[in-house]
């Protein structure tokens, strides 16, 4: 008979309440398509005390944060907050973290309960994923940690973490698949009306790109142009001459004030609306490329794929349900 595995997801004041029920749904899915128990789900508050969730939902904890209870955990996962990232860390969650962790066979993350882990020294020297919003702050915020903004899920060592929301049910099938094998795995995605292994990665969900214009007023007079009139030729000759500058002082001047070089901001906001266009479902998308000044179809493509990490069809897919 298999060991039962205690799965352990620790749920701090204002959690996101699918980051808790999402993964607990695929592990109980798990117990019934093996017919056994297999996995035990232990929600774990900082008191004996209902949870209010972000959503203002209130779930009820199995066992207390500290307090001592008979079963090993063997997996530990901390679910996330909209508002994590800007509250102090709580000193006894942090060493209540270390302690699980050290006999836990495995450990980690959904969404932004990250930064519970980081603050633990917990995701050192390791490559994690996060919720696309809040990674830089994690990067940043903590710079010995490896963030990956575009994963779904990673796995390093003992350590997994998941990206936002959903994403904690990619991440739980991704652990069943590892306890109980593909079969079961994709037993359950099935039923759960799921991908087994979802496309892309989120990149296709940010929106980080659609940034304000930058720089002296000159330049962001010279970006809304540029985005007023995408179908024309941007080169940096061409820019430069519109903001009267040599190509070189232009090229230079834009690169430090906005951050970025002319071309490849304009590369940027050329994908963003294209974004907007295949979303809205009205262009048809061999006309996107010519609107948003792109040379062709297959250049479209490509600078798409960099960016958003699928194709413009993959992606419109996604929010045109039926083609008119």
């Amino acid at each position: 008979m298999a060991a039962i595995r205690t799965v352990a997801i620790l749920a701090p004041p204002g959690v996101q309440l699918l980051d808790v029920s999402g993964p607990l749904d695929v592990f109980a899915e798990a117990n019934v398509q093996t017919g056994k128990i297999i996995y035990r789900p232990l929600v774990v508050g900082i008191e004996a005390a209902p949870i209010r969730s972000s959503s203002g939902v209130r779930l009820m904890p199995d066992a207390v944060m500290g307090a001592r209870h008979d079963e090993k955990i063997h997996t530990l996962l901390v679910a996330g907050c909209p508002d994590i990232a800007d509250r102090p860390a709580d000193p006894a969650m942090i060493a209540w973290l270390r302690d699980v962790t050290a006999g836990a066979r495995r450990y980690g993350s959904v969404c932004s309960g990250a930064f519970l882990l980081a603050a633990a020294g917990l995701l050192d020297g390791r490559r994690v994923t996060t919720h696309w919003a809040v990674a830089g702050r994690l990067a940043a915020r903590y710079p010995s940690v490896i963030v990956d903004e575009d994963a779904i899920y990673l796995r390093d060592g003992r350590l997994r973490t998941a990206a936002g929301v959903t994403a904690g049910l990619d991440l739980a099938l991704a652990l069943v698949e590892e306890d109980l094998g593909r079969d079961i795995a994709m037993k359950v995605a099935s039923q759960l009306v799921m991908f087994f292994k979802r496309p892309g990665g989120q990149r296709q969900f940010s929106r980080k790109g659609e940034a304000a214009p930058a720089g002296r007023s000159a330049l962001q007079e010279l970006q809304r142009w540029v985005i007023a009139n995408l179908a024309k030729d941007h080169n940096v000759a061409a820019l430069a001459k519109r903001a009267d500058l040599s190509p070189r002082h232009f090229a230079r001047l834009f690169h430090s004030e906005v951050g970025v070089t002319p071309a490849a901001w304009v590369e940027s906001i050329r994908v963003d609306a294209a974004r907007q266009m295949l979303e809205s479902g009205r262009v048809a998308p061999k006309q996107v490329a010519a609107k948003c000044g792109f040379a062709d179809a297959d250049t479209l493509r490509r600078a798409f794929s960099r960016h958003v990490g699928v194709t413009p069809a993959e992606y419109r897919k996604r929010y045109v349900w039926l083609e008119n």
